[in-house]
């Protein structure tokens, strides 16, 4: 968090899209990124835009009617409008087909070619129209694309290559000596495990007989630039390559490439390697976050569950949108999406939780002071207890916007909220009132809103205009609340106007039947765990209040790892609920890592920790056996980490 400058990139759309899901987070977590950054009072700047030459684009042009840059520039706006819609505070929106683009890609072109990086050679390969890449016939799936599964073209013709072969040493080398550089580590591992067959070069041309719609390489006017050599090229040129050599020495290398992980090896291979023979210094971090998934599948569009960003924000507005998507993903890790998940974090984390806690404190210091806030009086263990849990919210956002888990950060925010609830509960200033206690009235409000105004600071980088209004409400002009830098010295709350509010965050209904009223969401209630047994009956029976003592809450695997020495157990990084915990399972015989990570489980929240093997477990997760057959107990249908069950 102390870094001079902090400057953050998405990889830049291709035009042919229509904007998605996908493509609206990526762009959040970096404008969350971007604006945490900003309010811990770092340099910033952030980098997105377009992608606009190709085979694509100049089929769909064509289609058409009109020319690839009329197309772009009718679709471009696709996404500049989203971006608007979405918040996004980008600094600057690249395209491609822009001037000073073009001659920034044609002069490192040129430049290459001159010292023999790049040279002409004739090819035969496979090409795939639908990623506009050239695939060996070993790299084939079933005769088809290996990353999309289309058909593909066999051609042979003479083109330019990259000596991109030569760098493959010096890379494998460069990222296992930089362990920040491939985030998580196990996108390091991948993009390693591509490296250990032979790295070849990389064609960077198509002639302009097959493909016009293209950068011209400025040595051999009848080709232009592939596709992917001329978009990576953007992360430099967007910010002064060769144009502006005080903007660029300002900002590279770059703090971090924000990608999504089909787009790892272009990433991490290929624009590692053009960078190397640039002469450029490497970025710091390439971080590949993961998909956006409909129960186990990928949403595409040849599949038709894609999600369209505009119907959510239609029905819950823009910044619960982004609150759910940045709390509900870890990055790195795949997440799922649906409505009812959607609308049960709606309801539960911002209607009950958060919008609750504003109405609460903002009525009862407008009926009890007349709006203004008091100074407070002597603190007891109380207000101790409400402040250190948002001292750790604080601390926690921290850690997640430096190691890139804001889930993990919003969790802590969001655990603070629900303090500051039951602060409420355990203060009552409603009864304060009517005895006429008034310091330790005074305390109470004083506390509660102080609470808020921090957890609206912490906030307001995911949900700029909620927080604004929660501000508003608190008696901050505009812009005032103060940044996430700030919060570690006293605030200045005493005194100001608080005024009463429509509730921040309306409850969504459920469509119900026609012949019935509209129901509030909520969160499904779990079905009771069995433990399947040979015999009928249990060999003890046990009481309600005995079972009541257990507590038992879904929480969702976000990492799992083998138990040194041990065959049977796994290490699992689980996600409780905005609490982060350790537990160690003996279902290594039944379940890989691969195939545990991403579940949601049920796990016994408040058992004793011990530990296993030398391994701390901080819980114990339910599953059920017969014989050697063993089966994690799981939910029916999405529910958020921390449910509760019974």
């Amino acid at each position: 968090m102390s870094q001079e400058k902090f400057y953050i990139t998405t990889p830049i759309y291709y035009v042919n899209d229509r904007p998605h899901i996908g493509h609206a987070y990526t762009t959040i977590l970096a404008d969350v990124l971007a604006r945490c950054h900003r309010s811990t009072g770092c340099d910033t700047f952030f980098l997105t835009g377009t992608d606009e030459h190709g085979q694509k684009v100049e089929k769909a042009a064509a289609k058409r009617g009109m020319t690839p840059l009329e197309h772009c520039d009718e679709t471009v706006v696709r996404f500049q409008e989203l971006w608007k819609k979405l918040g996004i505070t980008n600094d600057r929106f690249i395209r491609t087909t822009q001037e000073f683009h073009v001659r920034v890609v044609q002069e490192i072109l040129q430049e290459l070619y001159d010292r023999g990086e790049i040279y002409r050679a004739e090819y035969t390969g496979w090409y795939c129209v639908g990623d506009e890449r050239f695939f060996t016939e070993k790299d084939l799936v079933d005769g088809k694309c290996p990353e999309c599964g289309r058909e593909v073209t066999a051609i042979q013709e003479s083109n330019y290559f990259f000596r991109m072969g030569k760098y493959r040493d010096w890379l494998v080398d460069y990222i296992q000596t930089h362990p920040d550089f491939i985030q998580p580590a196990f996108r390091a591992n991948e993009t390693l495990g591509f490296l250990r067959q032979e790295l070849g070069d990389l064609c960077i041309s198509r002639p302009k007989s097959r493909l016009a719609w293209g950068i011209e390489l400025p040595f051999d006017t009848d080709y232009v630039c592939y596709v992917w050599f001329d978009a990576l090229i953007n992360y430099i040129s967007g910010v002064g390559y060769k144009t502006d050599d005080a903007a660029f020495r300002r900002w590279w290398p770059a703090s971090c490439h924000l990608i999504g992980k089909d787009i790892l090896t272009t990433h991490t291979v290929y624009w590692p390697t053009m960078l190397k023979a640039i002469g450029l210094p490497m970025p710091k971090t390439i971080f590949a976050h993961g998909w956006w998934l409909t129960g186990n599948t990928k949403m595409s569009k040849s599949l038709g569950n894609v999600v369209n960003p505009m119907d959510m924000i239609e029905r819950a507005g823009v910044d619960a949108f982004r609150y759910f998507l940045l709390a509900e993903m870890s990055p790195g890790n795949d997440a799922n999406f649906s409505e009812a998940a959607f609308l049960a974090r709606y309801n539960t984390d911002l209607a009950n939780d958060l919008g609750n806690l504003l109405s609460r404190v903002s009525k009862l210091t407008v009926r009890a002071t007349g709006g203004r806030i008091p100074a407070p009086g002597a603190p007891t263990e109380a207000e101790a207890e409400l402040n250190a849990e948002v001292d750790s919210a604080v601390a926690a956002m921290k850690r997640g916007i430096a190691d890139m888990k804001l889930d993990q950060g919003i969790g802590a925010v969001l655990n603070a909220v629900r303090a500051g609830n039951r602060y409420l509960e355990k203060c009552a200033p409603w009864t304060l009132a009517k005895q006429g206690n008034t310091e330790r009235l005074h305390t109470v409000l004083f506390t509660a809103a102080e609470a808020l105004r921090r957890i609206a600071v912490l906030l307001a980088p995911v949900m700029p205009e909620k927080m604004a209004r929660l501000g508003e409400v608190l008696g901050y002009a505009c812009g005032t609340l103060g940044s996430i830098g700030d919060l570690d010295r006293p605030g200045d709350l005493a005194g100001r106007t608080m005024s009463e509010t429509e509730p921040l965050f309306p409850r969504i209904l459920v469509e119900s039947a026609p012949d019935q009223p509209a129901r509030p969401v909520k969160p499904a209630k779990a079905a009771q765990t069995v433990q399947v047994s040979n015999r009928p009956e249990p060999a003890e029976l046990i009481t309600i209040s005995d079972f009541s003592r257990v507590q038992l809450r879904t929480a969702r695997v976000l990492e799992a790892m083998p138990v040194p020495d041990s065959a049977k157990l796994l290490r699992l990084r689980i996600d409780a609920g905005g609490e982060e915990r350790q537990l160690v399972a003996g279902v290594a015989r039944h379940y890989t890592p691969q195939a545990i990570t991403g579940k949601t489980i049920i796990i016994v929240a408040n058992l004793k920790p011990a530990r296993i093997c030398g391994v701390e477990s901080q819980g114990m997760l339910l599953a059920a056996r017969v014989g050697d057959e063993l089966r994690l107990l799981t939910i029916d249908g999405d529910l958020p980490p921390g449910a509760v069950v019974g």
